[in-house]
């Protein structure tokens, strides 16, 4: 599946160029493209939720980098169409730059180890990082979401891009042993974060 604007390739005209945030180490472009985001500390929710993922499955965060598009349902509409052909609205969607997801259902994705010609990320590193993938999230899907569930916006948020991350690492929730795998290894992260069990 094509990544609709990673770095290289970002379709959203330039890289990070109305709104990025560069972590000392780990590279998080974010591009706001909704206002009402301005009302979250996204980049501090994003390089907690990335730092803590990455972390928890045993990658070195310092060594990668993630694009994120902070939108509305409108534009996530679109992109679930082209990307999924489901016009309608979501949370997040996720578009990995490598295909880590395992054959056997239920189990784990690749986990690097400290070989690296073992390591399929290895061709997409350059000086921003080691590309990991593109993550969009819909302002107006998440905050209904939120208070449905009787959750504050900031932990919704980091649940989803905590899930999103997730999913470039090839997780998923297709198939239910995937799926309870993918949830048992979320709340993990999340009860780092001091976020409660979304399910």
């Amino acid at each position: 599946m094509a990544r609709p604007f990673l770095f290289a390739a970002n379709i959203l005209g330039g890289v990070g160029a109305d709104s990025p945030h560069c972590d000392a180490a780990m590279m998080i472009d974010i591009r706001i493209e909704h206002a009402r985001w301005s009302e979250l500390d996204l980049p501090v929710l994003s390089e907690r939720s990335v730092r803590a993922t990455l972390t928890h499955l045993g990658f070195d965060p310092d060594l990668y980098a993630v694009s994120i598009l902070a939108c509305d349902d409108a534009r996530i509409a679109l992109l679930n169409a082209e990307f999924r052909d489901k016009p309608t609205p979501t949370n997040v969607l996720s578009w990995p730059a490598q295909d880590l997801a395992a054959e056997e259902e239920g189990e784990a994705p690749y986990v690097p180890d400290e070989t690296p010609q073992d390591d399929p990320f290895e061709a997409e590193e350059d000086e921003e990082g080691i590309a990991l993938g593109d993550i969009a999230i819909a302002w107006e899907t998440c905050a209904r979401e939120a208070a449905e569930a009787g959750k504050s916006m900031p932990d919704h948020v980091t649940h989803l891009l905590v899930h999103g991350t997730l999913h470039l690492l090839g997780y998923d929730h297709l198939r239910d042993k995937d799926a309870t795998l993918m949830e048992t290894i979320e709340v993990a992260i999340l009860g780092k974060l001091g976020v409660a069990d979304p399910y």
